[in-house]
C-alpha cells in the first residue's frame, strides 16, 4: 500500500515538472509559428544593395562575379565574357577537388520540386552523386562551382524528422503552417489545464 502511495505521489510531482517543462516548450513554440523567421532577422530593414564583385578562380580560368540586388552575372575575367556552364564532367573535376567523397555522375536540375534536398538554392544546379555508403549527393553551381549543399542519409533523416517536428510535411520550411499554429494552441491550452488540474484537482 505505502509502494502505491509512493508511486503515485511521486507520477503527480514529475508530471507537474514536466507540464511546466511543456508549457515553456508551446508557448516558444506558439512565438516561433506566428512570427516569421526574416522579419525576426530584420530582413525588412535591409536597403537596396550596391553592385558588388568578386574575382574567383575556375578550373584556371579567373572569373568574376557581380551581384546587383540579388541578381548574380558571372563573366570571364578580365575580358569581360558571360561565362558558360561548366560540362557534367567539369562539376564532377570541380567537387572531387573541393571535397573528399568520389563523384560518380552529374546531372543538371532545371525544375524544383517540393521538399527537395537543394530547396532555398537557385537553379539550374548540380546533383552530383558519390561512392559513398551514405548516399550523399553533392549539389554544385553549374556557373561558380561553389559546392551549395551536401546531402546524406543522416541529413534526409534529420529533415523529416524536422517536418514531423513543424508539421510540414511538403516544403518542410514553413515553421508558420496552419497546421503548427492549431496544434500549438491545443498544447498550451492542454499544458496550462494540466497545471490547474495539478493544483486545483479534488483528491478521490
Amino acid at each position: 500500500m505505502k509502494t502505491n502511495i509512493f508511486i503515485r505521489s511521486l507520477h503527480r510531482y514529475l508530471s507537474i515538472f514536466i507540464a511546466i517543462q511543456l508549457l515553456l516548450w508551446t508557448v516558444s513554440g506558439i512565438y516561433f509559428a506566428f512570427n516569421k523567421i526574416e522579419l525576426i532577422r530584420g530582413e525588412q530593414y535591409r536597403l537596396a544593395t550596391n553592385v558588388e564583385y568578386r574575382i574567383f578562380d575556375r578550373l584556371g580560368q579567373q572569373v568574376i562575379a557581380s551581384n546587383k540586388d540579388g541578381n548574380i552575372v558571372y563573366r570571364t575575367y578580365p575580358d569581360g565574357n558571360l561565362l558558360e556552364k561548366l560540362s557534367a564532367e567539369e562539376a564532377k573535376l570541380i567537387a572531387s577537388i573541393k571535397t573528399s567523397l568520389e563523384p560518380v555522375s552529374a546531372t543538371l536540375i532545371t525544375k524544383s520540386s517540393p521538399g527537395s534536398e537543394y530547396r532555398g538554392r537557385s537553379l539550374p544546379i548540380y546533383q552530383i552523386t558519390t561512392t559513398s555508403k551514405d548516399d550523399i549527393n553533392i549539389y554544385l553551381d553549374p556557373l561558380s562551382g561553389d559546392v551549395l549543399a551536401i546531402r546524406s542519409d543522416s541529413w534526409r533523416m534529420w529533415d523529416f524528422l524536422w517536418s514531423l517536428h513543424i508539421m510540414d510535411y511538403d516544403q518542410r520550411d514553413n515553421i508558420n503552417n496552419f497546421l503548427l499554429r492549431l496544434f500549438s494552441i491545443l498544447a498550451l491550452v492542454s499544458s496550462i489545464s494540466g497545471i490547474l488540474l495539478f493544483f486545483f484537482g479534488k483528491k478521490k
